[in-house]
């Protein structure tokens, strides 16, 4: 006998196929384990509903999915040695709304492919645990992972010592010595070594991948082409809620735990504001630099993309270098690899950043039917550079999910927004996004993400700054008017390249400006990049975007009984102050923002002249401020040839 399949309540048809749609696809994908052709019929006519109250594998017994899904009401239970094989990107939603009752001691099998060699790390979050007698969530250990030989078979990956640094991809075997999980932590040393032992159901781990080849192709995928093993994850299926612990300002690595994908929007909305209120409503993503092969810490090149709930976007990583201690050093390059990420796929693991301490439930009414595919919304990791979906797919198809939702009437078109990007200093570029919803609020809110790398020591970076923090992401509505504070910082003297690189779904502006408010200049950042050096330190108060810029041509607004002209026949500024206001200060600079000369107080005289002589000819900006704070901005211009 093939498989034995027994449901102990009323089945419950949420979905139905014909029965001829059905047993064709079960002759396609079963015609090799066919036996008994009134077996096959009967399964046939069961599987006329997708979807089960209750469902039994029974011992020596297996049930085979293959490009489809199954849903299930309540538990699933697998006697000793009773199997579910899903392949072809096939999966398990189960509807419980309390913890897992799932049961047995046969093991649920499934594929997913990791996306490095044996020098990077993969975050992953298992879809399975281990086995044990009783119900409900066990822990997962990488012993459970197997190297596929055929469709129903694999063996099991070999576990190396943890001196050993390489995985080896065939016979597949896992350098224990990179499992590594990471709880509610905040520094590097905070790093919990793992390696075989027991990882809780919706813990996240590292694991680094294999070097080598495997050849064995299996379902027309071959396992390891190269720097792509192909695990078979053996276990129980993880179900029901499963508890991820929050503590304010730290990090967890967490993911997706199911035999499914989730919606991964979903669940960081409501982590934000859905009554919780735990995080910031952002996920983060490692991604690791695959040209360099080294295990020295020092040699790594990574970073972190941001991924943000409330606008469905991805910002890409900016790679740094690292020290042996684990702390970001220089900048090593931005590969700028767009991921589209609202439709966690399966065994993906991300960070999550606290905002407050408590509890955080990762539910089954998240779970969705999803294809891996930047298409859907779905990468694990696998960069296509497809950016955005088309303008014409303004609605997504139908995604068979728990929660009952009508993915048909929501739109996927992305959510309006600037793309900004910074050359730092000429070696790797920081993206920020600037978006704009109806909804949002001027504050914080989970439409805005923090800086993977806020507060950090960073050599050069640049920003959004917004409630004395560093943001990469800005939502906020729109208003022509409004202006948005942009920050760099840099611990040497560096050079900044800041250019609108893409505008997305928006259309409400026709320029884009970055704003000097020491200068005082507007400069077009839309169709051209411009470029600026500022000395070492934090610059958070000086430059905004705006949509409007200003008339440098006439003197500023707040002062208006002092006059500032250039006279170049005497080479020299000359500052008449009839009212004897009190000048606190006066900074010159020139067209790219450099400081020139900041002459010492000028006091109340009404007249005043500063020197031009060591001038080159060209335009410069006088900015003086008075004592009672108000400013005078005003253009001149240099020519020696007028002496």
């Amino acid at each position: 006998m093939l498989f034995t399949i027994i449901f102990k309540k009323q089945l419950q048809f949420v979905r139905t196929f014909s029965f001829s749609y059905f047993f064709s696809i079960y002759l396609n994908i079963n015609y090799f384990v066919m036996r008994n052709l009134y077996l096959c019929c009967f399964i046939a006519f069961i599987f006329s509903s997708n979807t089960f109250s209750q469902l039994y594998v029974g011992d020596a017994s297996y049930f085979f999915v293959a490009d489809n899904f199954v849903t299930v009401v309540q538990d699933i239970n697998l006697n000793s040695n009773g199997s579910i094989y899903l392949r072809n990107d096939s999966q398990v939603l189960q509807k419980t709304n309390s913890t897992s009752t799932n049961s047995g001691l046969g093991i649920l099998s499934l594929y997913q492919e990791g996306t490095v060699n044996n020098f990077q790390y993969n975050y992953w979050c298992s879809p399975v645990g281990g086995l044990d007698v009783g119900s409900g969530n066990f822990p997962f250990r990488i012993t459970q992972l197997n190297q596929p030989v055929s469709v129903l078979n694999s063996s099991p990956a070999v576990m190396l010592s943890n001196s050993a640094l390489d995985g080896i991809a065939n016979p597949l075997s896992i350098a224990r010595r990179w499992v590594y999980k990471f709880l509610s932590s905040e520094t590097y040393s905070e790093w919990l070594y793992a390696g075989v032992g027991g990882i809780a159901a919706g813990e996240g781990f590292t694991m680094k991948g294999t070097s080598g080849s495997d050849n064995t192709s299996v379902l027309g995928v071959v396992n390891n082409p190269g720097s792509r093993q192909r695990y078979d994850f053996r276990g129980r299926p993880n179900d029901g809620n499963i508890s991820i612990s929050i503590v304010n300002g730290k990090s967890t690595l967490t993911g997706n735990p199911y035999p499914s994908a989730i919606d991964l929007r979903q669940f960081l909305i409501d982590g934000y504001n859905g009554g919780t209120g735990l995080i910031d409503g952002t996920a983060l993503f490692w991604e690791h630099d695959k040209s360099v092969n080294s295990h020295l810490l020092a040699a790594y090149r990574g970073g972190y993309g941001v991924y943000n709930g409330t606008t469905n976007l991805y910002t890409p990583a900016t790679f740094y270098n690292y020290d042996g201690a684990g702390n970001q050093t220089t900048v090593a390059s931005s590969p700028m690899n767009y991921y589209e990420r609202r439709f966690s796929p399966i065994g993906q693991g991300f960070m999550l950043r606290g905002i407050a301490n408590g509890t955080l439930q990762m539910r089954n009414s998240y779970r969705v039917y999803v294809k891996e595919n930047v298409l859907n919304q779905s990468q694990f990791e696998r960069n296509s550079n497809v950016q955005q979906v088309s303008s014409t797919d303004e609605f997504y198809d139908v995604i068979p999910n728990v929660a009952n939702i009508d993915y048909t009437q929501i739109s996927k078109l992305p959510t309006p927004h600037l793309k900004i990007n910074t050359l730092l200093n000429n070696q790797a570029v920081r993206q920020i996004l600037l978006c704009f919803m109806d909804t949002a609020v001027d504050g914080l809110d989970g439409g805005d993400s923090k800086s993977p790398d806020s507060g950090g020591n960073l050599p050069f970076d640049a920003y959004f700054y917004l409630a004395n923090d560093e943001y990469v992401h800005s939502t906020t509505s729109f208003d022509i008017a409004k202006r948005f504070p942009l920050g760099f910082k840099n611990t040497t003297s560096a050079s900044f390249k800041i250019q609108v690189a893409e505008m997305v779904n928006f259309s409400q502006a026709d320029q884009v400006y970055l704003h000097d408010k020491v200068t005082g200049l507007y400069h077009d950042i839309k169709t051209q990049a411009y470029e600026f050096a500022i000395d070492p330190g934090v610059h958070n108060d000086r430059y905004e975007i705006t949509f409007i810029s200003a008339n440098l041509e006439v003197n500023d607004n707040e002062s208006t009984t002092i006059q500032i002209i250039q006279n170049n026949d005497l080479a020299q500024i000359q500052i008449y102050n009839p009212n004897n206001l009190e000048i606190q200060n006066v900074a010159i600079y020139d067209l790219s923002g450099k400081l020139i000369l900041n002459p010492k107080k000028l006091g109340n005289d009404d007249y005043s002249q500063i020197s031009t002589q060591s001038f080159s000819d060209g335009v410069y900006i006088v900015h003086l401020k008075t004592s009672d704070q108000k400013n005078q901005i005003q253009k001149i211009q240099v020519l020696r040839s007028k002496k």
